[in-house]
């Protein structure tokens, strides 16, 4: 098992920056790719950013492309997303996922492991 733990959420005005970590443990060999996800109250839970664990390969929403940027450090089983320039719209509680399948995807169906969220709320 992967166990995913998110930090970094938190109360920020529009405009205002966060940077979000999530740290894996377990039996992370088993990882290809992690990435983020957020749901919005009475909203489905939306694909943001994906990366392959080895290899720099990413994809991000188009919602998000150019404001909010994913990165790793595999040494440390850390995955980050550095969020810029937040808008109300980015309020939600962002999860953390990891995946064994090969290549980066936004699909929700092929990440295996979940993290327990973390609250992101962006004040107009």
């Amino acid at each position: 098992q992967v166990q995913l733990v998110e930090s970094g959420g938190g109360l920020v005005q529009a405009g205002a920056s966060l940077n979000l970590s999530c740290v894996a443990s377990g039996h992370t060999w088993k990882i290809y790719s992690m990435g983020w996800f957020r749901q919005a109250p009475g909203k489905e839970r939306e694909f943001v950013a994906a990366i392959t664990w080895i290899g720099w390969s990413t994809k991000h929403a188009d919602s998000v492309k150019g404001r909010f940027t994913i990165s790793r450090e595999s040494a440390k089983n850390t995955l980050y997303l550095l969020m810029t320039s937040l808008k109300p719209d980015d309020t939600a509680v962002y999860y953390c996922a990891a995946s064994q399948t090969l290549g980066v995807s936004g699909d929700r169906g092929t990440f295996d492991y979940w993290g327990q969220g973390t609250q992101v709320t962006v004040s107009s």
